[in-house]
């Protein structure tokens, strides 16, 4: 019986002294306990006199202080009306110009024609050499009826008979027949195909 009488006793003790830990603690971090606690020796505005103590405002004295200072200095929170009226009788002035009506202005005129390099590029495009004429002479056509178109072409004293496909002398070939003209091109060279037209007689 004695053993569970000591239990409960330190029970007992424990629980009293964790509610006194968690009330010093709940005192310490309370915003009044800041607040109100003064360092001993400390003078607080009751023990000097009964009524709130309030900053005096700070003169700035010398001949070269500004009213400026004097102003950022001068913490009293009084309305001063003598400083608001000066304030509302102030006039502004201004420039002359009126932001809100739309005035022509002279704008300078350029002394120059602003471009600064005067040797203007000109793109000249690579001379391209005709090619040589063929010469080849058509003069006649050589097809029977039923057959496909054959031409007589000649060079110098030599005849050729040939058809659209065909090369003559090695370096040309005959890319079309028509009527009044062949069409060859010279497979040798870069050149486009020529026109040669049929010659009478």
């Amino acid at each position: 019986m004695e053993l569970g009488a000591k239990n409960r006793k330190k029970t007992i003790w424990a629980i009293v002294l964790g509610v006194m830990a968690v009330a010093v603690v709940a005192y310490e971090f309370s915003p009044s306990s800041s607040s109100n606690f003064t360092a001993p020796g400390a003078a607080t505005p009751s023990s000097t006199s009964g009524l709130p103590t309030r900053p005096m405002p700070r003169r700035a004295s010398g001949p070269g202080t500004s009213k400026k200072s004097h102003a950022a200095n001068n913490l009293d929170p009084t309305l001063r009306l003598d400083l608001l009226a000066s304030s509302e009788q102030t006039k502004y002035a201004g420039s002359g110009r009126n932001i809100f009506v739309s005035q022509a202005q002279d704008i300078p005129q350029p002394k120059g024609t602003g471009v600064t390099d005067n040797k203007t590029a000109v793109y000249t495009p690579p001379s391209v050499q005709a090619p040589p004429p063929i010469n080849l002479k058509f003069f006649g056509f050589a097809n029977e009826p039923g057959e496909p178109k054959k031409i007589f072409l000649s060079q110098g004293d030599d005849v050729f008979i040939a058809a659209e496909g065909d090369i003559v002398n090695r370096r040309y070939k005959v890319m079309r027949i028509s009527a009044n003209s062949v069409e060859i091109q010279d497979v040798l060279g870069s050149g486009p195909p020529q026109n040669i037209p049929l010659t009478q007689g």
